[in-house]
């Protein structure tokens, strides 16, 4: 399964000042499961951000991150991963 989620990167003087997660598209996840993804995504957005094509001068940088996981794993995502 495939989850689209919206990250923010900020930049200032072409230094990240902050990664932000916008929302997660996700009709069928549970909070703690949009929570969890929403995680991943700002963790990969983090990455993403030191990428010349993502870089940007002066002003924020909007990222579309697409998240794939198995659906038993998906599944697997409780409140206990808290």
């Amino acid at each position: 399964m495939q989850i689209k989620s919206y990250t923010l990167i900020e930049y200032r003087q072409s230094e990240v000042k902050s990664v932000k997660l916008i929302k997660v598209h996700c009709d069928y996840c549970t909070d703690i499961q949009k929570e969890v993804v929403g995680i991943e995504a700002v963790r990969r957005a983090k990455l993403e951000s030191y990428y010349p094509e993502n870089r940007v001068k002066e002003g924020d940088k909007k990222l579309a991150i697409y998240i794939r996981i198995a659906k038993k794993d998906f599944a697997a995502i409780k409140e206990e991963e808290q």
